[in-house]
């Protein structure tokens, strides 16, 4: 496995409930901030061999990205069961539940 995808899934694995995190804030928190694609490659590919809860990541405007219905559905779901509220326009308020992860060296430094 590489590192970035190592990184990204410990990332992933580590937003609390009720928190939500957007594509290319996980990339770019684990130091590829234009990889956006390739954490959605990630969530797809290996969000149940690792725990990834993949409800928890949405698109830079706070938007659930799956399009077909019942997945949709089910993220928004999953999402309010978790406290988060939508906006009437079906967005998530980034300043109300935007998760920021604190990376390692700082947690190590405390």
């Amino acid at each position: 496995m590489q590192p970035f995808t190592k990184k990204a899934i410990e990332v992933m694995k580590n937003i609390p409930e009720g928190k939500v995190m957007s594509y290319g804030q996980v990339a770019r928190s684990v130091g590829s901030p234009r990889a956006a694609r390739q954490v959605a490659r990630i969530l797809h590919s290996m969000s149940g061999a690792h725990g990834i809860p993949w409800h928890r990541i949405v698109n830079a405007k706070g938007e659930i990205v799956i399009k077909d219905g019942e997945g949709s559905y089910t993220q928004k779901l999953m999402l309010e069961e978790e406290g988060v509220c939508f906006e009437e326009d079906g967005t998530i308020s980034f300043s109300r539940y935007q998760y920021f992860p604190v990376c390692n060296e700082e947690i190590a430094r405390l």
